[in-house]
């Protein structure tokens, strides 16, 4: 295109300038405007301000804001359309603080605004994407616009509309619409738009009907943003009136009413009636076919989906990344890789939706070499992406390869999020990496997210599995808010490491709050009262186990089986355990364990028979009990028979504990030659309970020299452990060598060892009273003494004679 005017002898006036200015901005033909520009400056026509305008207008449609604002700036003298021209092209590029501040400019030179600059204006306001700011500002706009009389333009007046619906303000939208004296279409769509978009769909059809009884003819706009409001099954008869509508006006043949009718009857699960919208459009772009996509994806139609998906390929539509990424959801992987291929071919796999997708796929596939090929290829991954691949890795475990990638991405200047650090800490939690989760929530302070719940309880589990108790309470007494997941991992953390009344407490103030208990929390109070041998509170706990319909959780179940055991209560725990609709191998190891552990070796036996027709097969924890069992009674040629059937039947390779069961059946048995020399050919290296284990039958059956080999290595190992000194003194002083025992005591003092005081407790009336050596604190500690020395009479006046073997001093 060239110019002609001049070279003909005919001078071009601005009118001229003006006109071509403005077809070069329609067709965005950016050269030829700056020959014009420079052209205007030849003929000195640069000083006219409608010239002026006409060059803001044309730099500013090509995309060239920069020129735009300098020819504004440089222009002598300015217009109100000068104003409006800058403010609307600001406002249309998406420039809102710039729109804004250039009209707080033109107020300041004294140039009034017009209906034009009001409506560029709020629209800006519109852009500034936070309600509370789109708020703050439109209603000070909205002020001005009171002030100088604009309030009854249809133009402002719609703007406004549309303003108040984008921030949620739909009263204050509705009102500026009932105060307009003939609202048009326009206004009429900002506020259908508005109370679709803010999820009042019955005012939205409300005011559909109130449009069409004024006789305000709906178009393409009107008939979609309704038609949106109808995507429940309470309104999908409404939705139908719509679409006869639509049909009787002729804008079924619409492209945008076409997707909108088809996207109604997909979200009221009307996927067929929706097909049948969709054949039937005589056009259809890619947004009709995504859409149609999507909607079979998302009502679990996944091989309509993707015939769909072909259809379109083979209709020469070419699909989008929103398309790629809807049918990715759809496929398995290997057809997953199919789409990857067209992705590629595409050009999407390192921009937008679809690479981020492929990287989510993959990573829930556990494919992280695959998503990580997809990841690099992106030139700034962005920080959802960051936390797709750092999830992946701790999905699957990957300690190591996760903190390597979150390392990468803070040297990348990348600044977490809490779904980022709730990701890691997770992990850190998972596999117990102290030294790391200590790191990261250092990083947690740093950036400002210590009272995020999500965080928080991440941080609560590394420090519970890694036994620091104080450091989790600490946080969890810091969180905002309590939730079911913070508490029971809290419980947990007390019942794991021993604090049973502290998590006996959380129980109790859980149940106050009104948070419901699960599985997991009753799991784990449950171990609390067996620990304590608590049985009226594990009766409680049961009572709300019922309560709460988790009898039939056969984690419960087992727990609950665990607790009567360990509370002493065999047939109550038997009787959970027969009403356990489905018993696993954790049932099972439970029962028996119970049952080896009071004695009851017959119903141990029994049980794990009975585990065996059940077609359950035993796992190395009920060897262990059934060989404790059989220790217990001194079954020596059983609990070998039972060892053999461990190894050559049921091919379980012996471990450490099985060895110890073993030689606590030889020791109690007096065979400690036997149990010596186990353990110099047992293929492992022995620990402190194996040689605790030997030094107690020493010292059962009086043999000092292995007693005393026994508490060398265990001293070997657990140096300040009180109790392998009282064991050899125990020794010492059933055979009267009463210089060794003080020998030993000396070498106790002299290393700092305390024995702690025996401590026993009963359960009287829903009450745990505890008993400590020589504490004389509980209430009722004079009549306690007084009973027992009642009770020490009447033993003596009965002929008993104590035993005083064990005792560690001389007594003759």
């Amino acid at each position: 295109m060239r110019m002609h005017t001049t070279t003909v002898g005919i001078l071009a006036d601005k009118f001229t300038f003006i006109s071509v200015l403005k077809s070069c901005g329609m067709l965005k033909f950016m050269g030829l405007g700056v020959q014009l520009h420079a052209q205007v400056i030849k003929n000195e026509f640069q000083s006219d301000v409608s010239v002026g305008n006409a060059i803001v207008t044309m730099y500013s449609k090509c995309g060239n804001i920069r020129c735009a604002q300098a020819v504004f700036v440089n222009m002598s003298y300015r217009d109100a359309v000068s104003w409006n021209v800058m403010i609307a092209r600001y406002a249309e590029n998406g420039l809102n603080e710039n729109a804004l501040k250039l009209f707080c400019k033109m107020q300041e030179t004294g140039a009034i605004p017009d209906q034009f600059t009001f409506a560029s204006v709020i629209k800006a306001c519109c852009g500034c994407g936070i309600a509370q700011t789109i708020e703050q500002q439109g209603k000070q706009v909205h002020a001005y616009v009171v002030k100088t009389g604009f309030e009854s333009d249809v133009f402002v007046g719609s703007a406004l509309v549309d303003m108040y619906g984008k921030c949620g303000k739909t009263e204050d939208a509705q009102n500026v619409l009932d105060n307009m004296p003939e609202p048009n279409l326009v206004s009429y769509n900002a506020m259908v738009a508005g109370y679709v978009q803010n999820g009042s769909g019955e005012d939205a059809l409300l005011l559909f009907s109130k449009m069409h009884q004024a006789g305000t003819e709906p178009d393409d706009f009107t008939f979609a943003s309704v038609l949106n409001a109808c995507s429940t099954s309470e309104t999908l008869e409404q939705g139908k009136q719509v679409h006869a509508l639509t049909i009787k006006t002729g804008f079924q043949l619409d492209i945008s009413v076409g997707d909108a009718l088809f996207t109604m009857y997909a979200n009221c699960k009307r996927v067929e009636d929706g097909l049948k919208v969709f054949n039937r459009m005589p056009k259809r772009d890619v947004i009709s076919w995504n859409a149609m996509i999507a909607r079979y994806t998302q009502n679990g139609h996944i091989k309509d989906a993707l015939k769909l998906f072909c259809k379109m390929q083979e209709s020469g539509m070419k699909p989008d990344e929103f398309t790629l990424v809807s049918v990715l959801w759809a496929c398995h992987m290997e057809q997953g890789e199919q789409v990857h291929a067209a992705i590629i071919k595409s050009g999407f796999e390192s921009d937008g939706f679809a690479g981020t997708a492929l990287v989510d796929i993959y990573t829930e596939s556990e494919r992280i070499e695959d998503a990580l090929k997809v990841f690099y290829k992106f030139p700034t991954p962005s920080l959802m992406l960051w936390n797709i691949i750092i999830s992946g890795y701790a999905q699957i475990g990957y300690v190591e390869e996760c903190l390597k990638i979150f390392c990468q991405m803070l040297w990348e200047y990348v600044k977490p999020d809490q779904v980022t650090l709730a990701s890691v800490v997770r992990l850190c939690g998972k596999v117990g990496a102290l030294e790391q989760g200590k790191q990261v929530h250092g990083l947690v302070v740093k950036h400002g997210f210590e009272l995020d719940d999500c965080v928080l309880s991440g941080l609560l589990e590394i420090y519970v599995k890694c036994g620091l108790i104080h450091a989790a309470r600490e946080i969890f007494e810091n969180m905002p808010h309590h939730d079911l997941v913070s508490c029971t991992a809290m419980i947990t953390g007390f019942a794991q490491h021993g604090y049973c009344e502290e998590a006996w407490r959380l129980f109790c103030m859980v149940q106050e709050a009104g948070i419901e208990p699960d599985e997991y929390t009753f799991t784990s109070i449950l171990s609390t009262c067996g620990s304590l041998a608590s049985l009226e509170q594990g009766k409680q706990i049961h009572a709300h186990v019922v309560k709460h319909m988790f009898g039939s959780d056969v984690f419960v179940g087992s727990a609950l089986v665990d607790m009567y055991a360990k509370c002493g209560s065999i047939d109550d725990a038997q009787k959970v355990f027969y009403e356990m609709p489905d018993q696993n191998v954790v049932s099972w190891n439970t029962i028996i364990v119970g049952c080896a552990r009071h004695g009851c070796v017959k119903m141990a036996q029994d049980f794990f028979h009975q585990m065996q027709r059940a077609g359950i097969k035993p796992d190395h924890v009920t060897f262990v009990g059934i060989l404790s069992a059989c220790s217990h009674a001194g079954l020596v040629d059983e609990g070998f028979d039972y060892f053999d059937y461990m190894t050559n039947y049921c091919r379980i390779a012996p471990r450490l504990e099985h060895y110890t069961c073993i030689i606590d059946l030889l020791g109690r048995a007096g065979r400690l030659d036997e149990a010596e020399y186990l353990i110099t050919k047992a293929p492992f290296e022995p620990n402190a309970l194996v040689w605790r284990t030997l030094l107690g039958a020493c010292r059962t059956h009086g043999n000092i020299d292995l007693g005393r080999l026994a508490a060398e290595n265990l001293l070997k190992l657990e140096p300040q452990d009180a109790m392998t000194y009282v064991l050899l003194s125990n020794i010492y002083a059933a055979a009267g060598r009463w210089d060794d025992v003080s020998n030993l005591r000396e070498i106790m003092k002299y290393r700092g060892v305390k024995k702690e005081p025996g401590c026993s407790w009963i359960e009287v009336r829903n009450k745990v009273h505890v008993f400590v050596v020589g504490d004389r604190s509980h209430p009722q500690t004079e009549a306690i003494y007084q009973k027992l020395d009642e009770l020490i009479s009447q033993m003596r006046e009965a002929g008993y004679v104590p035993n005083t073997k064990f005792v560690l001093q001389d007594t003759e």
